[in-house]
């Protein structure tokens, strides 16, 4: 479940958004200050909206110091504002704002624009370090693979050929093309040694065996 900070020195609005968003399942937390807010573990949220005119700190000096802190620079912003100035807005993007939304506004629009940002950073983060398929799910930064939340211990090779194929997935790729971009280059590997290593790989993978699909006489693919 989504977790959401709503911050903004507007008490009915900021009770208005926490309900909405509760009823669309997200969990929600408000602050009424910037430098409340700042007091949390702002870390463990997958989305910030934040006010842009508020007492004290500004939600734009907010959102500077978030992104200039390597804890808090992935987490998604939307502004919230009565200021609707092209500078402004190019300011807030400039901050690294994901969305800009100018009071008064409709429900509707809020909703429909947080989703869009929630499913614009799920994409992105899952297209930085994971490889997916159903339930196998491949960790490029961790280098770890499981198998409907099951570890799978891969050797190096195995790893780096299920990687390859996986980002190839729906194209063919023959045993010269997997040796060269799976070996280390200057290595001697023969055509068997790639079969071999693909049949240890399959016994691994279980159900999911059947996604590394054979084309005899040109190589291997994954296909899902």
């Amino acid at each position: 479940m989504k977790r959401i900070l709503v911050v903004d020195d507007e008490r009915d609005l900021r009770e208005i958004l926490r309900v909405n968003l509760e009823l669309a399942g997200y969990l929600v937390d408000t602050a009424g200050s910037a430098e409340a807010a700042l007091e949390q573990d702002l870390g463990e949220y997958d989305l910030l909206l934040l006010d842009v005119m508020m007492e004290g700190m500004s939600g734009f000096e907010m959102a500077r110091r978030l992104k200039s802190a390597p804890a808090t620079a992935h987490l998604p912003i939307i502004f919230i504002t009565a200021k609707d100035t092209e500078d402004d807005v190019l300011r807030g993007f400039g901050l690294g704002g994901d969305d800009y939304i100018t009071k008064p506004f409709s429900l509707r629009e809020a909703m429909a624009r947080i989703r869009a940002v929630l499913a614009r950073s799920v994409s992105t983060s899952a297209a930085k370090n994971e490889l997916r398929h159903e339930g196998l799910v491949l960790n490029t930064t961790h280098q770890t693979v499981t198998a409907d939340g099951s570890p799978l211990a891969l050797t190096k090779t195995e790893f780096d050929l299920l990687s390859l194929l996986m980002r190839e997935r729906g194209h063919v790729l023959s045993r010269s093309q997997l040796i060269r971009r799976a070996w280390p280059e200057g290595v001697v590997v023969t055509d068997r040694a790639v079969d071999v290593n693909i049949t240890r790989l399959r016994k691994k993978l279980g159900d999911y065996a059947r996604c590394i699909v054979s084309r005899p006489g040109f190589g291997y693919m994954f296909d899902a």
